[in-house]
């Protein structure tokens, strides 16, 4: 087996199910290994003194793989912690938790991948390890054979989710400035789980006061039977929409399988995510504090920057991966810019106040303090964003390079958008893009009403190319004059991209 084949960015991600299955117990065990011995060496310390806690969502190969992966980390000699069913957040929250302290986590997940896939993320006190941490681990993982070894170290059980519970339940408290025992006394939140990890969350809002009556698919099942736990999936998004008007809720939360995206549905039904969501938490950190500014992935709307602007903030785009804008907005706090958040469109956000941690259940916490206060005034979260500039036209195409060299032929392509943007009156190129090239166009003697980004994927040899159109027939526009650009450019499947002009 290529065991490298197994790294998935910083994540090892594999199938785990079925006679083709390359995330076997085995390969947990190794990795759990490989682990307990990293961390040991990281942290200087004998490796019978590390102990490493050890969590899962709900999948149908997950507590085979987390119980193979703890008796690794015996194996090594060190101590495995095991919660159980966790959620990504709070495996990395443990860390920081006292009582609880471990050296370093794994979470075994794959997100919103289908039931047959599991993974492994892993984290250290600085945060989660990185790729070239993880090709370490696999590359350690890959020579060892633990089956025949002692267990040389201890394997506990220790719920964390109690306690992670608390924390948010301390948040909103907090948040609302009061300790009374049900804060959330009159408010109607639906919880859609998906059948992941989350469902404890309808828990914790019935026990401080809210209704959660249509609350959906909050059983952990690791088959997924009812949607794909993902807020980004239109079907899910349906589902979660529909169940909130049909119990008459003030809003509705989703989750992903493993809690570290989250979307919002206000009382009508409509969907907050994407730009919206962005658009929601930006609104409230900057009532609160104005003059901050919000760190975003690349393809947000134009609409947006001017709403964040309104709101009295500033708009930074950075690349798109949530590592990406999270390191980036800490690294502007280092310099004195103060940026309370770091959010992508897929729904990963991280606040400074919450130690930038990539916890959509801590997010969707902050949201529900202020659906409260807004609730005793009478309106809804969908009020903060009446003022959101949305397209009128989106979307989103990948070209596929086909070329040897894909990252050259990649390159060739944005220059060439570059070259022409530079010397053409009408393509204005964005002067805050940090990410492939950004152009702007006044579409029907608009102003800066219509917009493209082409970039390279960071893994894939794939051109992801999103536009974006204020007025009807933009989009169509836009590409015609893009793809009248690129048509000569060599190594690239522009066969999505003519079929959506001639469409």
């Amino acid at each position: 087996m290529d065991w490298m084949k197994l790294k998935s960015g910083s994540d090892v991600r594999g199938t785990a199910v079925g006679e083709n299955a390359t995330l076997t117990p085995h390969v947990a065990m190794c990795l759990g290994m490989a682990f307990a011995r990293f961390v040991a060496e990281k942290k200087k310390k004998p490796i019978a003194q590390v102990t490493i806690a050890l969590g899962r969502d709900s999948r149908i190969s997950g507590p085979a793989l987390l119980q193979a992966a703890a008796e690794g980390v015996a194996k090594a000699g060190a101590n495995a912690m095991s919660f159980g069913m966790c959620s990504t957040p709070a495996m990395y929250m443990s860390i920081i938790t006292p009582g609880f302290q471990p050296d370093a986590s794994v979470m075994i997940t794959a997100s919103h991948h289908p039931y047959d896939k599991n993974g492994l993320k892993f984290f250290v006190e600085e945060g989660g390890l990185d790729g070239k941490q993880v090709a370490t681990l696999i590359e350690m993982a890959s020579s060892y054979e633990p089956e025949e070894m002692a267990m040389a170290g201890t394997i506990t059980e220790k719920p964390f989710l109690p306690t992670y519970k608390e924390l948010l339940a301390n948040r909103i408290r907090k948040g609302l400035n009061t300790d009374v025992p049900k804060p959330l006394l009159g408010l109607h939140v639906v919880v859609d789980a998906g059948n992941g990890a989350g469902g404890f969350y309808a828990e914790l809002m019935e026990e401080l006061g809210a209704w959660i009556e249509g609350s959906q698919f909050l059983e952990p099942d690791g088959m997924f039977p009812n949607h794909v736990p993902n807020p980004e999936n239109a079907q899910a998004m349906a589902s979660i929409s529909e169940a909130v008007k049909k119990a008459g809720a003030d809003l509705g939360v989703i989750f992903d399988t493993d809690c570290d995206r989250a979307a919002v549905v206000d009382a009508d039904g409509s969907e907050i995510n994407r730009n919206r969501l962005i658009a929601l938490i930006s609104a409230i950190l900057l009532d609160e504090k104005p003059g901050q500014t919000i760190v975003t992935d690349s393809v947000t709307s134009a609409g947006l920057k001017k709403f964040i602007n309104d709101w009295g903030g500033e708009h930074y785009r950075y690349k798109r991966g949530y590592r990406n804008v999270i390191d980036e907005a800490i690294r502007l706090n280092a310099e004195g810019i103060s940026c309370p958040l770091a959010i992508e469109t897929s729904g990963h956000a991280a606040l400074k106040e919450n130690y930038f941690l990539d916890d959509g259940m801590y997010l969707v916490t902050v949201l529900i303090v202020r659906a409260m206060k807004l609730k005793q005034e009478g309106k809804t979260l969908g009020s903060l964003i009446a003022d959101l500039q949305e397209p009128v036209e989106s979307k989103e195409i990948r070209l596929n390079i086909t070329a040897e060299d894909f990252r050259e032929a990649g390159k060739i392509a944005i220059q060439k958008v570059l070259d022409y943007a530079n010397a053409a009156d009408a393509w204005h190129i964005a002067p805050d893009n940090r990410e492939g090239v950004r152009i702007s166009f006044d579409l029907e003697d608009g102003l800066d009403n219509g917009w493209f980004l082409l970039r390279l994927s960071v893994h894939d040899p794939v051109l992801p190319l999103n536009v974006e159109s204020d007025v009807p027939g933009g989009v169509k526009t836009m590409l015609t004059a893009l793809y009248n650009v690129l048509k000569d450019v060599d190594g690239i499947n522009f066969e999505p991209l003519t079929k959506v002009i001639e469409g």
